[in-house]
């Protein structure tokens, strides 16, 4: 899948340029220290551009103990811990030593992944020399403030992102739901969509193991109401147990199975305190767990895509999620779940009960989102990246290495 684009270098000559063509530096703010969706849709791209033959460096904090191995090769940059998250570090910028390894390795296009110092920088470097930029977009960093009281400082927010993104070539977005909010903002107007593919030989709906669930204390017969993803305030934890809440208190038979860990483990467990909890879990236990399922409920609104909603929709659960950025373009209101305006606990609470209720609306639901999954090729997906940085190549006119 060697992708060819005719490009015009004028006096420099002409020529074609191919993936195998490609030398990326790619900057992100968490690469590989502390796991999440969009780090591993990153590992994910740098492995099939390596495959193709485009040669990638990536420049990213590094930490003794990562969650997991790197793909491909990784030069540490300067970073500190942040304040009240010391779990992710924060790039200060690049140092001689980092401009040196860049300088060595002459890309032909900068792909930055998160909106820090280093991402800045790194533009600013490319700029100078003439080499197109790629911004990946992975997650409404200006709601993040919301969760913590800080909603009146999101204008500033946004106005830090639009400068730094006005100032690339193009972008990339998860979901068209996340091209819109991004053109509406004002980001940039240059926005190929990078969606999320789904690994059919881990998540399937024959992991599902009842013997497993037993040993958490879930019968056969009880539905569980699932939550996959890290245990922080700004993946909607309020919402999900306020909304559990309101299920017990129409006395509608349940269990809830949560499947992370993360800083706010402990809040969560004080507010659903009949909840299973089975922490970290990766791999094929990760893909038990989701299968142990029977609704998966993500409330949350800060995703650009929802990796996890996806990855519960290939194991055959209906999903229950906010009608926002991400998922609106993956669950298909009535068909393969329920979208709910964000933050309505009420109607939250509704849309559980009838899956709690009704198993055949259960059964279909989720089948219809399996079905939907099928559509979702990682390689066919990582090819848009590797046509969107000829594009960028062939608009600038940069000579192929």
């Amino acid at each position: 899948m060697d992708c060819v684009h005719s490009v015009h270098n004028g006096p420099a000559g002409g020529g074609m340029v191919k993936t195998s063509d490609l030398r990326i530096a790619l900057f992100t703010g968490n690469y590989n220290y502390v796991r999440d969706g969009a780090n591993q849709a990153l590992n994910r791209l740098v492995g099939y551009l390596l495959r193709q033959g485009a040669a990638v460096r990536v420049y990213s904090p590094v930490v003794e103990n990562p969650a997991f191995p790197p793909t491909g090769d990784l030069v540490n940059v300067p970073s500190f811990a942040i304040p009240g998250r010391g779990e992710y570090r924060f790039p200060m910028g690049l140092s001689a030593r980092v401009k040196r390894d860049l300088e060595a390795f002459a890309p032909n296009v900068v792909h930055i992944a998160s909106p820090d110092r280093g991402s800045h920088r790194a533009v600013a470097w490319a700029r100078a020399r003439g080499i197109p930029v790629l911004a990946s977009v992975h997650t409404r960093f200006e709601t993040y403030f919301r969760y913590y009281h800080l909603g009146f400082f999101e204008p500033v927010i946004e106005a830090i992102l639009r400068r730094l993104y006005r100032r690339c070539d193009a972008l990339v977005a998860p979901s068209e739901s996340m091209a819109q909010v991004l053109r509406s903002q004002r980001m940039n107007y240059d926005i190929d969509i990078w969606s999320r593919g789904v690994d059919r030989d881990i998540f399937h709906p024959s992991r599902r193991d009842l013997e497993w669930r037993r040993s958490l204390g879930i019968a056969d017969d009880e539905v569980a109401i699932g939550f996959l993803g890290r245990l922080v305030m700004e993946k909607g934890l309020d919402v999900f147990s306020d909304a559990i809440d309101e299920l017990c208190r129409r006395g509608v038979p349940h269990k809830v199975l949560v499947v992370g860990e993360g800083p706010a483990r402990q809040w969560f467990e004080t507010r659903l305190p009949d909840a299973v909890f089975t922490g970290f879990q990766g791999g094929e236990d990760l893909a038990r767990a989701v299968a142990g399922m029977d609704v998966f409920f993500n409330p949350s609104i800060t995703e650009t895509f929802g990796n996890v909603t996806l990855e519960a929709m290939a194991c055959r659960l209906p999903v229950v999620a906010a009608d926002a950025t991400g998922s609106e373009s993956l669950v298909l209101d009535g068909v393969t779940g329920r979208l709910i305006r964000p933050g309505a606990v009420h109607a939250f609470a509704e849309a559980l009960r009838a899956y709690i209720e009704q198993p055949p609306l259960r059964a279909a639901h989720g089948q219809a989102g399996e079905a939907r999954s099928l559509d979702f090729s990682w390689d066919r997906i990582n090819q848009v990246v590797a046509d969107t940085y000829i594009r960028l190549i062939r608009q600038r006119g940069i000579p192929r290495p």
